[in-house]
């Protein structure tokens, strides 16, 4: 095992979000068919008409779609690594709480931003990232590292994303869930060192 003290022997939580993500991605077809009761919503400028009529599952279902092959096993390779970390060091619920909180806040963000075609797991992903990287920075307590490469790789790859060059891009759920990421990472980090 790591040198991280873990809480969980075995990172169920983040085994069971890759399960779902995959077995949604591929019955989808990778969003090509049965998606609309999992989306955000199906219709475009008239606001979270599913959501307000009591279909609460939208708000974070989207995150689980995923639109192509790369697209899926980029996301669920740094859920792997990111959310195993966070699983094994503060456990399943803190876990559970945190993709949540960016699988909305994402969500909310990106379909107010561009509409509700989108899909997938990246702003969580940007979330986890924030708040790995806050902890390991002011928290080295915690047991969560990350080098300076990934982070300056992962916000490289964010800037080139809102450039248009790599295609369709949920610009605005990485960026929400990263911000609230850094967010939540700072605040518990300040929290840990009192």
């Amino acid at each position: 095992m790591s040198r991280i003290a873990a809480i969980n022997s075995s990172p169920y939580f983040t085994l069971g979000l890759i399960a779902i993500s995959v077995a949604l991605t591929l019955i989808t077809g990778f969003g090509q068919r049965v998606v609309g009761p999992l989306m955000i919503s199906q219709f475009y400028g008239q606001g979270l008409v599913e959501v307000r009529a009591g279909e609460l599952w939208r708000l974070i279902t989207p995150i689980f779609i995923h639109l192509g092959l790369l697209h899926i096993l980029f996301n669920m390779m740094w859920l792997w690594d990111l959310g195993r970390g966070i699983e094994y060091r503060f456990g399943m619920q803190t876990l559970g709480l945190l993709v949540i909180t960016l699988g909305v806040a994402s969500n909310l963000a990106q379909f107010y931003y561009a509409g509700p075609a989108f899909g997938g797991m990246s702003g969580v992903v940007y979330g986890l990232l924030g708040y790995v990287w806050m902890q390991s920075r002011f928290n080295p307590s915690s047991g969560l590292f990350l080098q300076k490469a990934v982070v300056v790789m992962m916000l490289v790859w964010y800037g080139l994303c809102w450039t248009g060059l790599v295609g369709p891009i949920a610009n605005m759920a990485h960026t929400a869930g990263l911000a609230v990421g850094v967010i939540w990472g700072l605040i518990a980090a300040k929290m840990a060192r009192q």
